[in-house]
């Protein structure tokens, strides 16, 4: 039976809230306890790193079939199938008693995230009705934005006070929740007509991106045997290039790549990805300088780290505003240089830094990057028709989660070639600030693809007006 447009605006996105939630929380949650699952395990805290990785990566292979799989098989059933996956990688990720077995149920928890969100928020957008769509997308983002929030300190607090494995099982009341609001209140919502998936271009694409993605992970710390890390990277490289040499032979290709063709959209993917390695570093390089490097526990590291998703959530329904004032380009690359100058201002904090000069640095950088996020998420889609949006979020949606992993990467090879720098094995405290300058540098580098943007690129959804040349009838460049 159909729901009343009250409850296709309130309980089906806060139903959907519940998935991103949990993700939002459980991401956050684990970067503050890496250092303690590290020592749990008994593993370097720089091996963690691939805990990371993984989860990001899985999610980078399974988004863009999700589409498919929803109006396939119903978006009601993927969406409760997902968060069933979800909920069993958590479990098995606190019953990991070694770095393998947690890093391949971080895999598994990817799987379960690349389905439920997505699907969620299209279940969302196909239940609203118009007018109420924006209410209803409200709903959604609010308590999303608030795991991130409490998620430092939560994990902070469970891994100081209780054992670790307890950040994982917090996520079955949670999920059991939305698995009975979605029962209850979806439809089985599903497209009669739809493209055959490209099982080739999805074989190529994941495996190449997964290749890829642990050769580089595995660099630096040994972390698999030489052959195996080569093998990766090698294979990584062929099967990349082999996708998009398909791609382009495809009616249907599962990631479209001539979508590039769109300037807006190619700034808000090259220029969104270099400066996403930069923010893909902090929750990996942050907790491990507060906790490893100068000593603190995991609650009084939650409790700072947490200031730079505060000031996201803040500075959020400022945005637009300053959009309609500035424009997209004049924003995005005025902000690049002032949240690539916060992130690397990180670099600088010793063991005597206030706490609260801490706090303060964290929460404006936050709301320099939120302000970027939100206009990398809105330029793309500025100049693409209607029947390009889904084929666009699942490009950009891989893009964002290769470039976060990607940070983590990054930010981990820095962190150990400046210690092996000084002759060491073993990080400290002062390996950090080389490591959050290099990732800075990568963020700053989005300048470039931003500023190859015209003036008034995006003017029609920022709700900039182009003022008209004083000596000329016709629009001018404004």
């Amino acid at each position: 039976m159909p729901l009343s447009p009250a409850r296709s605006t309130r309980i089906v996105p806060l139903t959907v809230a519940t998935a991103l939630f949990m993700e939002n929380t459980d991401s956050t949650v684990i970067a503050t306890a890496l250092p303690t699952i590290a020592a749990s395990l008994h593993e370097d805290p720089i091996a963690l790193k691939l805990a990371l990785t993984s989860y990001l990566v899985s999610l980078a292979i399974f988004i863009p079939v999700s589409g498919w799989a929803a109006d396939r098989y119903g978006a009601r059933t993927v969406f409760r199938a997902a968060l069933c996956v979800f909920l069993a990688g958590s479990l098995a990720c606190a019953a990991a008693n070694g770095l393998g077995g947690f890093v391949a149920a971080r895999f598994l928890q990817g799987m379960g995230g690349a389905m439920m969100v997505p699907v969620g928020r299209l279940v969302v957008l196909r239940s609203a009705p118009k007018a109420q769509l924006v209410t209803a997308l409200s709903y959604l983002t609010l308590p999303a934005m608030v795991g991130p929030v409490i998620g430092p300190p939560l994990g902070g607090f469970i891994t100081t006070w209780f054992d670790w494995r307890w950040i994982f099982f917090i996520n079955v009341p949670i999920g059991l929740a939305g698995l009975v609001l979605a029962t209850l209140y979806f439809e089985d919502l599903r497209e009669p007509e739809r493209p055959p998936l490209d099982v080739v271009g999805f074989l190529l694409l994941g495996s190449g991106l997964a290749s890829l993605m642990l050769g580089l992970a595995a660099t630096g710390r040994h972390l698999l045997p030489a052959e195996v890390t080569w093998g990766c990277l090698v294979a990584g490289l062929v099967l990349l290039p082999a996708y998009f040499w398909h791609s382009r032979r495809v009616a249907h290709p599962v990631v479209r790549l001539d979508l590039m063709h769109h300037a807006t959209f190619r700034a808000a993917v090259t220029g969104g990805s270099l400066f996403r390695i930069g923010t893909g570093a902090i929750p990996f390089l942050l907790p491990l300088m507060l906790q490893v490097g100068f000593g603190l526990d995991p609650l009084r590291s939650g409790l700072i780290t947490f200031a730079a998703a505060a000031g996201a959530m803040f500075v959020k329904t400022m945005a637009p505003a300053i959009l309609r004032r500035f424009g997209f380009r004049r924003v995005m690359v005025t902000n690049a240089v002032l949240a690539s100058a916060f992130l690397a201002v990180n670099g600088l904090y010793t063991a005597q830094t206030p706490h609260l000069v801490m706090l303060a640095i964290l929460f404006v950088g936050g709301c320099c990057r939120s302000v970027q996020f939100t206009c990398v998420n809105a330029i793309a889609y500025a100049d693409l028709d209607k029947k390009e949006m889904s084929a666009a979020t699942s490009f950009a949606s891989v893009a964002q989660q290769l470039s976060l992993s990607l940070g983590v990467t990054f930010g981990a090879l820095a962190l150990e070639g400046t210690a092996a720098l000084h002759g060491r094995t073993a990080i400290e405290a002062s390996d950090f600030g080389p490591a959050f300058f290099a990732v800075a540098v990568i963020s700053a580098l989005s300048v470039f693809p931003f500023r190859a943007l015209s003036p008034e690129a995006g003017a029609e959804v920022s709700g900039r007006q182009i003022q008209a040349a004083p000596s000329s009838t016709a629009p001018g460049r404004g």
